[in-house]
Formats: structure tokens, sequence, C-alpha cells
């Protein structure tokens, strides 16, 4: 039984999928490069990577629905937290990777011209695996006509990103110390709040700007980003229900708090308006961007996901999630 993952290296969430299915062990095919996208993308209603072709011949694309559906498949290897309440943890997390932490790899990559030009050619190369200088040329200036274009519908301007890049340091400072005592945030096994970190910061890792950044002030962070890319030799155990989380979780759920919780709720109150930009502030900095329908659906997923725990699981985390603010959000109005 095999899968065909359609995706490519300058794609933070194929980098996810691929490295959830290499530590779970998945047979499976990476399938890179533009040029093998085209039927891939056709059969999915969103038309972008990372696809994954199941071994039953269907498509289907979306990273977070695609790592619990390997889940139900897949019992063996799991990387969602048996404990109900770790388990809602590292989604949040992960979700928070998936949609905020996502603005620092864009805004990394788009906003300099020296990273511009340099990743237009390198994605143009990644897509045709050769082909001459006048087709990457042509492809590269394209597509990075496309994606500058997009910088403030997707908020990654340079008025927004002093915040976006201060809380990018601030989830790298909290890995850094972190990771020089522990390698896995919920025991001695990756879960997928791990992998959807990984899938943003391994960009980070490769771009120019962001990888002498990287390397300069978090070269711990930087060297574990290729021990999350194959985590296929991990053998390791949960940590227990009761077992106070790392300090590392705590303040990941702060950063949560501070700046994800208030776009998500002021997203939601624009989209709800009718309106088709929001505005934010965070400790005196600017954030503006278009309406996406996507992130209130996000928002929607977390409290429905919230109000199904448990109460011994709320009590349990309730508590850190109050504290790092996180529980305001949580909570449908």
């Amino acid at each position: 039984m095999m899968y065909r993952l359609h995706g490519a290296l300058g794609s933070p969430y194929s980098m996810k999928i691929r490295a959830v299915l290499r530590a779970r062990r998945i047979p499976h095919v990476w399938v890179h490069g533009g040029a093998s996208h085209g039927h891939a993308v056709a059969q999915v209603k969103a038309p972008v990577i990372p696809v994954l072709e199941y071994p039953d011949g269907r498509f289907a694309n979306d990273s977070t629905p695609l790592i619990y559906d390997l889940e139900a498949r897949h019992p063996d290897r799991s990387i969602v937290p048996p404990d109900a309440g770790h388990a809602f943890l590292a989604h949040l997390i992960e979700d928070f990777a998936d949609e905020w932490l996502t603005k620092a790899m864009f805004g990394y990559r788009w906003l300099q011209p020296v990273d511009q030009l340099q990743m237009s050619q390198w994605l143009a190369f990644d897509a045709f695996k050769g082909g001459g200088t006048a087709r990457i040329d042509q492809f590269a200036t394209a597509f990075r006509d496309r994606q500058v274009g997009r910088m403030a519908l997707v908020g990654c301007t340079a008025e927004n990103f002093p915040l976006i890049e201060q809380s990018t340091r601030h989830v790298l400072a909290a890995l850094e110390s972190h990771l020089v005592n522990e390698h896995w945030l919920f025991g001695s096994r990756p879960s997928l709040a791990e992998f959807g970190l990984f899938g943003q910061l391994s960009q980070l890792g490769v771009d120019p700007t962001a990888q002498v950044m990287m390397r300069a002030d978090f070269p711990t962070v930087y060297r574990w980003l290729l021990h999350v890319d194959d985590a296929s030799g991990i053998e390791g155990d949960w940590q227990a229900a009761d077992a106070p989380l790392a300090p590392v979780v705590t303040t990941l759920l702060a950063e949560i708090g501070r700046v994800y919780g208030p776009f998500l709720l002021a997203n939601a109150a624009a989209l709800a308006a009718g309106d088709t930009m929001f505005r934010m502030e965070v400790d005196g900095l600017p954030y503006e961007q278009g309406v996406f329908k996507y992130q209130a659906k996000c928002l929607d997923d977390l409290r429905a996901r919230h109000a199904a725990l448990d109460e011994t699981a709320r009590a349990r985390i309730d508590p850190l999630l109050d504290a790092a603010g996180c529980l305001g959000f949580l909570k449908a109005p």
C-alpha cells in the first residue's frame, strides 16, 4: 500500500506532511516538481500542494485533515498524544503554526529583493529540475510578481512585519531554550505540534535572510529541523497526563494568546460585519490584512474541539489556557 505525496521543497505544508509520513513509517513516494503536479492538483477542490494520492487512487489536500485521516487509517506510531488535553494543546500549537507562523515564512521570503530574487530562482529550478536559464528566469519572474502582489492580502507587509518577526523570534527563543534539554514537546516522541512548527520553520532554515538569522541566533533550532525532517528512527513515550508540561508549551501558549487569539477574533468580527479588511494592534505594533473565511473556520474548529473535551481534560488544561490568554477566544461568545 503506497501513497504518493505531490509536493515541493519550497512548500511548508509539503515538508510538514512528508515529515509526518516519514516519522510514521507510512510507505510513500515523494513526487516533487511543478511539472508533475498538474494532474494531482486538478483532482482537489483547492488546487494547491501538497496533494496526497491514496493507494486507492483518491486525492486530497489540506495538511491538518490529512494528518487526522492518516491517524484513522494507520494507528501505529501516532503523532496525536493519547491524553485528550495534551492532544488539544498540540492541535492548538499546530494551528498557530499553520495560520500565523506561515506569515513569517511568507514575509522573510518575499519582502526583501535579495530573497525575492534567489527564492524565485530556486523555486523555478525545483519545478523544472533544469530546463534552461530562459525557462527558469521566465517562471521565476512570473511567480515572484504573483507572490509579491499577494503580500498585502495575506498580511505580509513592511508595516505588519515588526509584529510578525517579534512573534517568530519569541517562538524560536522558546524552542532554543527547550531543545538543549529535551527533543520533543509532549514526551520523548514527536506530536503534530512539532510537525506544524517544522513545516514553517523548514523554510526559514533555507531562505537566505531567515537562514542567516536562525543560524546566528537560534542554532539549536536550526539543527533540530533536520531531526524533525526524518524522525522515522525515533522510539519514545508520551508524557503522563498529570505530569507538568514543559515550559516551552506554556510559553508557546502565551504567544498564541498574545497574537493568534486577537488575530482570529479580529478576522471573525470583520467577516461577521461584512468588512473586507481588519486591523489590530498588539503591544503597540499594528497589523492589518484582508479577511479570510478559512481562518474563521479555524476558530470555529478550535472552539468545537475545546468544547468537546471532557470535564477531566478541561479541568487540567483550562487553567493553563486561561493563564496564557487563550481561554477567552476558545469559548464561543
